[in-house]
């Protein structure tokens, strides 16, 4: 099914990435070293290179983009995050994560498949044409965003590697570096980051591998430099900071899972139906709108994925 995008908005008319990424840091290193010398100081930091100021060439526009939405603003999208290798804070991600050296970079791809193969992130970012995606993107605690997104299907790599008949699900790690990360050196969750897909979710048009957003490569507290969308599950479903991909059998343990079953379960599909223990999910809170909108079931993508859960209870199976 064909949907058409809403009318791209250029980080240029958003917001100046600088001022952005590093406000906070500019008001700290201020403080620290008193007024005059402070402003000096920060002024220099300032002054460095933005790493996710990277533009991505040759991107072409997918007819797989939500529908006349408009999308959320960059600064938002960099500065309110949920990335727990970087703290709990929402803002915790803005402000550590430029500690994470996303070059040199690699991808194992390994398990059930005949290919196994170990990719660089260029050659991720070469393998497949690359899309923007506008996609919705919701949030298990109740808010939502819309994001254009930047990649391409993941079944383009999955065709590279060439799954065995075995391969049932693919389980996804992301980086786990107390030097990089500081939130890993706190055990809130049992450490690497893992995610996992049916086979079936992970082939969908829909699954994108994604290496960018708003026309730029990801910024580091988005996921950089490669991460996975599924845009009709809750944001935790899409691993960040991937470093191995791996074909199995068995239904992977996941991070969440495993931290608390009874509240984030392996298919994780957004349902207005199927409360949080904690919280509702009926209604959701678009970031930088005042009030609340329904939630819609399969975050809207209901068209294209429900044929994926025909016959399942989705209150079992949630």
């Amino acid at each position: 099914m064909s949907i058409k995008r809403s009318t791209p908005v250029l980080p240029s008319e958003i917001t100046s990435r600088e001022l952005y990424l590093n406000r906070r840091e500019f008001m700290r290193v201020s403080a620290a070293l008193g007024a005059a010398a402070g402003v000096a100081a920060a002024q220099m930091w300032l002054s460095r290179p933005a790493h996710a100021a990277v533009k991505l060439s040759d991107v072409r526009k997918s007819p797989l983009s939500t529908t006349g939405e408009e999308l959320t603003p960059l600064k938002d999208v960099t500065t309110y995050n949920n990335y727990y290798e970087f703290g709990t804070g929402k803002d915790d991600p803005s402000e550590t994560a430029h500690r994470l050296r996303t070059r040199p970079w690699s991808v194992a791809v390994e398990g059930e498949v005949t290919k196994p193969k170990v990719f660089d992130i260029d050659e991720l970012i070469k393998l497949a044409p690359l899309e923007e995606r506008v996609y919705r993107m919701r949030c298990v605690e109740g808010w939502s965003m819309v994001i254009p997104w930047v990649g391409y299907s993941f079944s383009e790599l999955v065709k590279r590697v060439q799954p065995t008949s075995k391969a049932k699900y693919v389980q996804f790690t992301s980086l786990a570096d107390p030097e990089q990360m500081p939130g890993i050196r706190v055990p809130i969750l049992d450490w690497p980051y893992t995610e996992g897909l049916r086979m079936d979710e992970a082939m969908h048009p829909l699954t994108i591998l994604c290496l960018g957003m708003y026309g730029e490569v990801l910024p580091n507290q988005d996921g950089a430099p490669v991460r996975v969308v599924i845009p009709w599950k809750y944001g935790f479903k899409s691993g960040k900071s991937i470093v191995s991909i791996r074909f199995v059998e068995e239904q992977p343990r996941t991070t969440w899972a495993l931290a608390n079953a009874r509240e984030y379960g392996f298919y994780s599909n957004v349902n207005p139906q199927v409360d949080h223990p904690r919280w509702s999910q009926a209604k959701e809170r678009r970031i930088g709108e005042f009030g609340k909108r329904a939630t819609l079931m399969f975050n809207g993508y209901g068209d294209q994925v429900a044929s994926l859960y025909a016959g399942m209870d989705l209150k079992k199976y949630y």
